[in-house]
């Protein structure tokens, strides 16, 4: 396994956060059909600040990583706007927390106050000491999953939750929705999906494009230096997604590890130069975020499903986005207003693309996380594996010396020794030299005895 990157001193910055909010209209729909957002409708309370990189960058990669909000993951960040104070959550957790539209409306009750700290993602932590970490970025939907990806791709989803096999038929995947992958194709710049079947396969008009490629192949692509222009990467075994049952090992650390390791690829390809990496999460995983997401959108009020009309729809829960580029900005936490279709925002003003609908059309294009003006930093650099102090092994660290004790443990032996008395060996020559004295004679009698004993 790949180490994680060495650490680096941490800078606070801050950029100026704007907070408009609007009312949202919708535009009608049939009786027949169930109404859904209508982007065209929608105004967003943030401007959209052109970024200078187009020739700089080639490749954006898009790594997305599943249910943990800002405070379950950055919380203790130095410098971040989380809540420290949090419970220590257990790797792995010990069940996957509701996540639904209805959880999240329920989220005062029912959301988990739990988080992990350095010691569990010290990769992530290096990661945002060295570039940028985004602690006021948001999930698109309030929500779970599918409705976040499709953000992440289209801009746009018609789905406040999952689809079930329950909902009205014009809820049932694949939607035609616009998206950047089509705009990307239509001027000529090539992208892959890594891992996301399951979110490119709701999407009509990206079905049997062939640029769906298993998770793993992507560190092998980029090892070799052969990456599109976009890559949307997830994976299939390590997304840090709480488990559905028990018995499962840690999801958190090895999680990590993974990112860790598709990142080193990008750098062994030689890509680096010309690279912007985005780490994020999906959704808020059933996790606590003291920072309350704006009401900029609501769900139709002849939405389905009936229970969920009129409640908020975007934005949903706070999570954390770390930006990995020779141009991002160093140790700097972004306090500028983020979301998921930010990141579409960006990719098409890179590329030079056009907006898919009002919400991309007026977003934030992550413009604050860079500064193309800057010396290039150096790739993410390998240290050994992290800990809180090195542990050579079983027991204390005694040093390179071993102790000496326990070889003079046949000590014992000797023992014996003060049996043999030494008096008595002299007055063996004493005897053997003056025979004639007298008083030597009753000790001649007791030292034949003890000789006879021997």
């Amino acid at each position: 396994m790949q180490p994680p990157p060495l650490f680096f001193d941490h800078v606070d910055e801050s950029a100026r956060l704007t907070n408009n909010s609007t009312t949202h209209n919708f535009a009608p729909l049939g009786k027949a059909s169930c109404a859904v957002p209508s982007a065209a409708a929608w105004s967003p309370p943030e401007g959209g600040k052109s970024v200078p990189a187009q020739g700089l960058i080639s490749h954006v990669v898009i790594i997305v990583k599943e249910n943990h909000t800002f405070d379950n993951y950055f919380g203790t960040f130095p410098g971040a706007n989380g809540d420290s104070k949090l419970a220590r959550a257990a790797d792995p957790p010990p069940f996957d927390p509701p996540h639904n539209h209805k959880a999240w409306l329920d989220r005062a009750a029912g959301a988990v106050h739990q988080q992990y700290t350095e010691a569990d993602i010290p990769a992530y932590f290096a990661y945002a000491r060295q570039f940028t970490l985004c602690d006021n970025y948001f999930t698109e939907v309030a929500s779970q999953s599918i409705p976040n990806h499709l953000m992440l791709v289209a801009a746009d989803s018609p789905l406040m939750d999952n689809p079930h096999k329950g909902d009205p038929p014009q809820l049932r995947p694949p939607f035609n929705l616009t998206s950047l992958p089509a705009s990307l194709e239509k001027a000529g710049f090539n992208w892959r999906s890594y891992g996301g079947d399951f979110v490119f396969k709701n999407i009509s008009g990206l079905i049997g494009r062939g640029k769906n490629h298993g998770s793993q192949q992507f560190s092998v692509d980029a090892a070799k230096g052969d990456l599109p222009a976009v890559s949307w990467l997830y994976s299939e075994s390590l997304s840090e997604h709480p488990p559905h049952g028990g018995g499962a090992g840690p999801v958190v650390g090895p999680g990590m590890q993974w990112t860790v390791d598709q990142v080193n690829a990008v750098v062994k390809g030689g890509l680096w130069p010309k690279t912007v990496i985005f780490i994020t999460w999906d959704d808020w995983g059933g996790w606590y975020d003291h920072v309350e997401p704006k009401n900029v959108e609501q769900w139709p009020a002849n939405g389905w499903p009936v229970s969920y009309q009129n409640t908020q729809f975007r934005y949903g829960p706070r999570v954390g986005c770390l930006v990995l580029s020779p141009y991002a900005k160093r140790g700097y936490i972004s306090k500028a207003f983020h979301s998921h279709v930010s990141l579409v925002k960006f990719c098409e003003t890179t590329f030079g693309l056009p907006s898919l609908n009002a919400r991309d059309a007026k977003s934030d294009d992550m413009s604050d996380c860079f500064d193309f003006k800057q010396q290039p930093a150096p790739p993410p650099k390998s240290a050994p594996q992290p800990g809180p102090t090195p542990q050579p092994g079983p027991g204390p660290a005694p040093g390179p010396k071993p102790k000496p004790g326990p070889k003079p443990k046949p000590g014992p032996k000797p023992k014996p020794r003060p049996k043999p008395k030494p008096k008595p060996k002299p007055r063996k020559k004493s005897r053997g030299g003056s025979p004639g004295k007298k008083r030597r004679s009753p000790p001649k009698k007791k030292h034949s005895k003890s000789k006879a004993k021997r």
